[in-house]
């Protein structure tokens, strides 16, 4: 079994729903029950995946398992990959100073460093940023090449309409990089974007954030006759805002009845992944796009 991880950046507001909701937000995105962190489906990646690839080519069958019809042959095997949920890294959030934010919290970095382990990636050199109470603010350290563009009058960052203390740290330009890399390989310009706007609070105030800086949008349904909204033809829906990045894990492990090799699906599920995919529902009003990066 070999494992990769895999990145996915949100071009347009992201709504991975769980049903009709039972609170103010009639369709709310789906979140992890204990930590409330927002995720999308591993299926979710795996059925846009599939749709990519040509039904005629034998490797898209190799690599996702036969179809409905194929599974009553006996030559059906399983799926030569699984996707893990992709789960929230960096959530963007409205800065005075800088447009936005790129927003994350020790509990979720040690997470990422978790996955490294299994990935056997080379992880950050530099420790996590300790952030001690919900007042402070970590962000990337001033440097010949890099300087955060979110800090307001040297000392302070405002989140939404958090005042937070601004605390400097190499290690966030550490993580920056890192994730930059990774997220945006080749896109210099976007890596040191991604160092000038990160910051990391603590995980009470970024519970906080995952609650308020989710983006919320009313819908309506007309009668195509009358041209006014019909009765419960309004609902309210909850996406992750444009920006949103999160990571997960790839784990390839081909059957031998799959006749197919680990380094021919990753292959493949790399030119799968060269161009802009739509991942959740609501497709047909823009949501969804994403670009996704498999990386080893």
């Amino acid at each position: 079994m070999t494992v990769r991880f895999t990145f996915v950046h949100a071009l347009s507001p992201l709504h991975a729903g769980t049903g009709q909701g039972a609170g103010i937000i009639d369709l709310p995105t789906a979140r992890e029950k204990a930590t409330g962190l927002p995720y999308l489906p591993g299926s979710s990646l795996k059925g846009t995946l599939r749709a990519q690839c040509d039904p005629k080519d034998p490797k898209c069958r190799q690599v996702f398992g036969p179809d409905t019809e194929g599974m009553q042959t006996e030559n059906a095997h399983a799926s030569s990959v699984q996707f893990s949920d992709q789960r929230l890294l960096l959530l963007p959030v409205r800065s005075l100073a800088g447009t936005f934010a790129w927003v994350t919290s020790p509990y979720v970095l040690r997470r990422l460093l978790r996955d490294s382990a299994d990935v056997q990636a080379s992880p950050p050199t530099a420790p996590i940023p300790d952030i001690q109470t919900t007042e402070i603010c970590a962000i990337a350290e001033t440097t010949a090449t890099h300087m955060s563009k979110i800090q307001v009058d040297a000392s302070k960052v405002y989140l939404e309409d958090l005042a937070l203390d601004a605390r400097p740290g190499a290690e966030v330009n550490t993580w920056a990089l890192w994730i930059g890399a990774r997220v945006f390989p080749g896109e210099e310009s976007w890596q040191r974007m991604l160092v000038e706007r990160m910051c990391v609070v603590h995980d009470d105030v970024f519970s906080f954030l995952l609650d308020t800086a989710t983006e919320i949008t009313a819908r309506i349904r007309l009668q195509a006759d009358a041209k006014t909204v019909v009765d419960g033809g309004l609902w309210y829906e909850e996406a992750l805002p444009t920006e949103t990045i999160l990571s997960g894990i790839a784990l390839v492990a081909p059957t031998l009845a799959a006749g197919i090799s680990t380094v021919e699906v990753f292959e493949f599920l790399g030119k799968l992944t060269t161009k802009t995919l739509q991942f959740g529902g609501k497709a047909t009003v823009g949501r969804g796009l994403c670009r996704m990066q498999l990386v080893g």
